[in-house]
């Protein structure tokens, strides 16, 4: 019996083997895309419920009129009725340490610092408007709909 193919069959398919693995490790970067000032929310666990009927919670009944939920998340929620669906944000800016600059501020469909008004995020999609220095967009959070009660959680 001649084994000498089966030895470099074997030899092969495990040199084949290695350099698969050789060269997926080479092309696994490190990913450098980590922005350290998008770390300045806490992860902070949230389950609301909000009843459509009560009057604080009217303006959801109609698109664009965003309502400040206080006592949730990091500096409470911006609950929005986009007229396609509900989004909800935390109201505490992404791209500031958290004090007293921290809490944004409803200006229509806009929330901006009340320490610098270029400051500014979209209550629509959660986007930073016109700064580009602004690298963070506000947290969402995660809203149903069930009959007339909206569920808020992470």
């Amino acid at each position: 019996m001649n084994i000498t193919p089966f030895l470099s069959k074997r030899f092969f398919f495990r040199f084949l083997t290695n350099l698969c693995l050789f060269l997926v490790c080479i092309n696994c970067s490190n990913n450098n895309n980590y922005d350290r000032n998008c770390n300045f929310l806490l992860n902070v666990g949230i389950q609301v419920s909000l009843n459509l009927n009560l009057a604080q919670y009217n303006p959801l009944a109609f698109p664009n009129n965003p309502v400040y939920v206080p006592n949730e998340g990091n500096g409470g929620l911006f609950v929005n009725n986009t007229g396609v669906g509900y989004v909800a944000f935390d109201a505490a800016d992404p791209n500031e340490p958290f004090g007293a600059c921290s809490i944004l501020i409803i200006d229509g469909l806009e929330a901006y610092s009340s320490c610098d008004e270029t400051r500014r995020y979209s209550l629509f999609t959660g986007q930073p408007l016109q700064n580009p220095e602004l690298r963070c967009s506000l947290k969402p959070y995660f809203i149903e709909r069930i009959g007339n009660e909206l569920f808020i959680s992470n």
